[in-house]
């Protein structure tokens, strides 16, 4: 049944209410650096089954839980060497890692997807580490879109998807890093589950080693691995040195294009733009070119995001 929608501003009530949604069970969207995130109660099974509900999402598929900070992560999962040094370099931050889960935690089996690790980070966000605060648990939450579609970068892009669906959306205007985060596995050796917001060189130099990678077609292992996702209505087409008849562009660098991702080039300003550029040109109800990125940095993210849009769709 369709519930109203409110929308919250990131105030001392907003984020009362907020709280107190997340503490009856309902499902509160909220702004990240990195996109939207639809948040619930990582500990209440029926809270977790609605964010799955919600989206539409394959229950196999498991969730990021949020927390407020490294000591609250560590009630939670197995804490090896490389998780302090990572969470000491970056977090809060747009990086989450993959930890062995610890027994007795009180997280809901939903979030894990059966699995016997649980993927967690400290957002960086001002509205989000309020809200956390203000709710003082875990609080699960993956993009705030009906799955497999564009990721929410505004509040306004999380009512377009989820209205009727979510109690409501705490506004804490555009994110800034623009793409979801890094994922780091640290079950075994470590190993990048998931391109982000924060690039691999950077954690590799922080481990002093590299990061062995997560192979494609594999097992679904933590969120955003799906082949399908982050995709518009339209249908995508890369790599695209122009346009052609009926298609928009969405370029990057010095192009003639629909919109730019970033005229001067830049792989940061490129990522906060993507979602927000794709939602736009989705609109026109036209396919969509993209010009080539380069495959490094953030543009390794901004690429993996773009052949998950473009990928066959069931």
């Amino acid at each position: 049944m369709p519930v109203e929608t409110a929308l919250l501003s990131a105030d001392p009530d907003g984020y009362a209410r907020a709280a107190a949604l997340l503490r009856g069970g309902a499902l509160v969207a909220f702004p990240t650096e990195t996109v939207y995130g639809l948040g619930g109660d990582a500990t209440d099974d029926m809270a977790v089954a609605r964010i799955f509900e919600a989206k539409g999402r394959p229950r196999f598929n498991p969730l990021i839980v949020h927390v407020d900070g490294v000591e609250t992560a560590r009630e939670f999962v197995e804490w090896p060497h490389e998780a302090e040094v990572l969470a000491s370099a970056f977090w809060p931050g747009p990086l989450t890692l993959v930890l062995p889960i610890k027994a007795g935690t009180g997280i809901s089996g939903l979030v894990t997807a059966g699995l016997p690790s649980l993927a967690v980070r400290v957002p960086a966000n001002p509205v989000a580490r309020a809200l956390l605060r203000a709710f003082g648990g875990p609080v699960a939450g993956p993009s705030a879109n009906p799955s497999g579609r564009i990721s929410p970068t505004t509040a306004a892009h999380v009512k377009a998807g989820l209205s009727g669906k979510i109690a409501a959306v705490l506004d804490g205007g555009a994110c800034d890093v623009g793409v979801e985060s890094t994922i780091v596995g640290l079950t075994d050796a470590p190993v990048l589950l998931r391109p982000g917001g924060l690039p691999a060189e950077a954690v590799e130099q922080a481990l002093g080693a590299p990061l062995a990678r997560h192979g494609a077609g594999g097992a679904v292992t933590a969120p955003g691995q799906l082949a399908s996702h982050y995709a518009p209505g339209a249908t995508v087409r890369l790599e695209a040195e122009r346009r052609e008849p009926g298609e928009v562009l969405l370029g990057f660098g010095q192009v003639e294009c629909d919109l730019n991702l970033s005229a001067s080039g830049d792989l940061t300003e490129a990522a906060a733009n993507l979602f927000a550029h794709l939602h736009a040109l989705d609109e026109t109800g036209k396919p969509i070119a993209v010009s080539p990125i380069p495959e490094r940095g953030l543009g390794r993210a901004i690429n993996d995001r773009l052949r998950r849009a473009a990928a066959p769709r069931d």
